[in-house]
């Protein structure tokens, strides 16, 4: 019976047409996330070179002052893109993943950012987490908003119940056979995915399986419910259409409204500004002033005093630093405001599937706003360290050549916070046996 309803079901011309058509697309996301995979690289390689190239030739240019070729000296540190980044994108397309800095004010360079197309940014790109949560759930519900109705409808259904002993047995093995060819669809793009993108067998990977998987168990079970009331075809979808159309776009953009509202952030341009002006405004004030401060944020420089000329880099790198006191407090509040924010998305998303998935799938790959929201930590505690380790070179005015500037490479933030299965699969799993339950108790009132 088993190998009958299979053979029924795939020699459909439209279930060869759905299945070869999202595999295609599953296809294109993977060399879209290739791409991707690629870009970073080869910007990660080219940063690199770029900043050998660039301290030695600044260093050779500006050999009298180690202060002022710190004003152009960059230096680079890398948010580590791993290979299973490129199946959900994320906030990666948005969020540069190397923050190039030099030791001056941070705030005024946090939020400096690849140019790129807004309409690009806008559309976003075709991952392979988007194929999963946008278009696999049409064509399972293509494939079973008529499952029963269809033959009922035709004449057929009394036939099917004369001829087997249990109808609901009859149901569900229709339904198995649809959730194995689309797990199965699943796999062979996954296993593409793993040669193609190079991703290793880990963690991480199995969990984006297994956390697809309850996805798409997740829609076969609201399309179970939905056929458990045993409705005509255009009922079926319509209301399954309409769920889609809720659950995917409806009300993730209500919930992004209501937290962009619940916690509205500054501007990233206003606290670069905030910053610019505190600045500034040094240059009409008392030297003395500024050394104060400076000297209450880093009393260990205190030893170092004013000179008596027009212009010194202590005060300059001084000014330099309070700019960014100054705007300590907007900034904190842009941090925490931003903490929030992916803690309530976090929280709401618990309760709605499509939203969670897709927020597991990118902290997964480490391209959510989490792993964002610790690399500009990590790039203020890495700005912080050049500042330190260079400021009494600055003070001291120590000959520029005397410094071995070859040492400076490239450094690299790998976020190795860890997945937690039951954060990522129970939300799924209580709501696939919730709809399956009151699925089978429609099933049991009306067919048996």
């Amino acid at each position: 019976m088993l190998a009958l309803l299979f053979k029924n079901f795939i020699r459909s011309k439209g279930t060869k047409i759905g299945l070869l058509f999202l595999f295609l697309i599953g296809f294109i996301s993977l060399l879209i996330g290739k791409q991707f995979q690629e870009k970073q690289t080869k910007n990660i390689a080219e940063a690199a070179e770029y900043q050998k190239e660039h301290i030695a030739r600044n260093a050779a240019f500006h050999k009298a002052e180690i202060g002022l070729l710190l004003y152009y000296v960059k230096f680079s540190l890398v948010n580590k893109t791993f290979p299973i980044n490129s199946l959900a994108i994320g906030q990666r397309d948005v969020n540069p993943s190397i923050q190039s800095v030099t030791i001056r004010g941070l705030e005024g360079q946090k939020y400096d950012s690849e140019l790129n197309n807004p309409s690009n940014l806008l559309l976003g790109n075709i991952d392979f987490s988007f194929v999963l949560v946008y278009l696999f759930p049409l064509l399972i519900i293509a494939f079973t908003y008529n499952i029963v109705s269809e033959e009922k409808e035709s004449g057929t259904w009394k036939i099917v119940a004369t001829q087997t002993d249990n109808t609901f047995l009859y149901i569900l093995k229709l339904f198995y056979i649809r959730i194995l060819s689309l797990i199965a669809l699943l796999t062979i793009v996954t296993f593409i995915a793993i040669f193609i993108l190079n991703i290793p067998f880990n963690k991480s990977l199995f969990t984006f399986y297994i956390l697809s998987i309850l996805y798409i168990l997740f829609w076969f079970s609201v399309c179970f419910f939905i056929v458990s009331l045993q409705k005509n075809s255009n009922f079926n979808a319509v209301i399954l259409l309409t769920i889609w159309l809720f659950l995917i776009i409806i009300l993730p953009a209500t919930i992004n409204t209501y937290i962009v509202n619940k916690y509205p952030v500054p501007e990233a341009l206003e606290l670069t500004l905030k910053q610019r002006n505190a600045y500034h405004e040094k240059w009409d004030m008392d030297k003395q002033t500024t050394l104060d401060k400076f000297y209450k944020h880093y009393p260990q420089f205190k030893s170092y005093t004013l000179p008596d000329k027009e212009f010194s880099w202590l005060w300059y790198y001084a000014m330099q630093q309070m700019g960014d006191d100054e705007s300590a407090i907007q900034s904190k509040e842009l941090e925490t405001k931003l903490t929030q924010r992916n803690h309530a998305s976090q929280t709401i998303a618990q309760f709605i599937p499509t939203l969670h998935t897709q927020i597991q799938l990118n902290e997964i790959a480490k391209s959510d706003l989490g792993n964002q929201l610790l690399f500009m930590q990590k790039t203020k505690e890495f700005h912080e360290k050049m500042r330190l380790y260079f400021y009494p070179k600055i003070f001291d005015n120590a000959p520029v050549e005397k410094e071995n500037w070859s040492k400076f490479k490239v450094e690299t933030f790998s976020d190795e916070s860890t997945i937690s299965f039951t954060k990522s699969f129970v939300p799924l799993l209580l709501f696939n046996l919730l709809l399956i339950g009151f699925g089978w108790r429609n099933f049991k009132r009306n067919v048996f």
